[in-house]
């Protein structure tokens, strides 16, 4: 399954932003309002749990520099990764878009999907206030 945000403009530099999104603990900020735990576990991981849904644990798999960002699920029964792609537009703008790519079965996607559709939307739009 794969799902994509809309691009977002935000007025901080390519750099600016790979830098914000490569600390975990930022994320924090970038959460719904439907959060019920959030917790740094090291310098390249967290837990999040939103009401309702079990707790995920993200851990950064990949980093391009100024590019690209590559969150991956670390441990649990699912396997995923969610991507941020990271282009800029001049010294001061750059745009992103979050991508998520997950294998799972028909039932379980048909499940998933609205809820996480709706998070990645959130975290964009979030980071048009916050980055």
């Amino acid at each position: 399954m794969n799902l994509e945000s809309q691009k977002v403009t935000l007025n901080k530099s390519a750099t600016y932003t790979f830098n914000f999104l490569s600390d975990v603990k930022n994320f924090e900020k970038l959460m719904p309002e439907n959060i019920s735990k959030f917790e740094v576990l090291g310098e390249d991981k967290f837990l999040f749990a939103l009401k309702g849904m079990p707790e995920i644990v993200l851990k950064k798999k990949e980093a391009i520099p100024h590019n690209k960002i590559v969150l991956g699920a670390a441990g649990g029964k699912l396997d995923f990764s969610l991507i941020a792609d990271i282009t800029e537009i001049d010294s001061n703008t750059s745009e992103v878009k979050l991508n998520f790519e997950g294998e799972f079965n028909a039932m379980m996607a048909m499940m998933i999907k609205g809820p996480i559709s709706k998070f990645i939307e959130t975290l964009t739009t979030n980071m048009v206030t916050t980055v």
